[in-house]
């Protein structure tokens, strides 16, 4: 029987930059509802798209990841989980093109909302790789090093 490879443990910098991201395209998406001359429906429509995206998009990446792992994943969860990301983006496209704001707002929206589910895809990645690779390695402490005296030549 063989064993599923332990992933590589993320650097802190990627891990940091995804979590970035994320908070940066949902803070923008946020403000850009908030200020958005649209009706509060179609503002609330707009919100509720992105939370079933991000939603779809971690189901989507647990599932591909458990298959690889060798973990039993319905295919009827993971067509749901491709559908709902789809729909997703269908209906945010659909929104937006009938949304009565300025064409450079339309893709101010579309594109923070590909970045969430981007970041959160390499989120969810994250914490995954980093659950499944345990503690962080302790680094030995250098040990000290006898102290050296510098001789001057006169």
């Amino acid at each position: 029987m063989s064993q599923i490879p332990v992933p590589a443990r993320p650097t802190a910098a990627f891990v940091g930059a995804s979590w970035v991201a994320l908070l940066i395209a949902l803070l923008a998406y946020g403000v850009g509802l908030w200020n958005a001359e649209l009706d509060p429906s179609e503002k609330g429509f707009l919100g509720t798209l992105i939370l079933l995206g991000l939603f779809s998009a971690i189901a989507v990446q647990k599932s591909v990841r458990d298959r690889a792992e060798g973990v039993p994943v319905t295919s009827i969860f993971l067509g749901l989980s491709w559908a709902m990301v789809l729909t997703s983006l269908v209906l945010v496209t659909t929104a937006l093109v009938n949304a009565p704001i300025e064409l450079s707002e339309k893709g101010f929206f579309g594109l923070s909302f590909t970045m969430a589910l981007f970041s959160v895809v390499a989120v969810q990645k994250n914490v995954r790789d980093l659950a499944a690779a345990g503690p962080a390695p302790v680094v030995p402490k250098p040990q000290n090093e006898p102290e050296v005296k510098t001789t001057v030549w006169q």
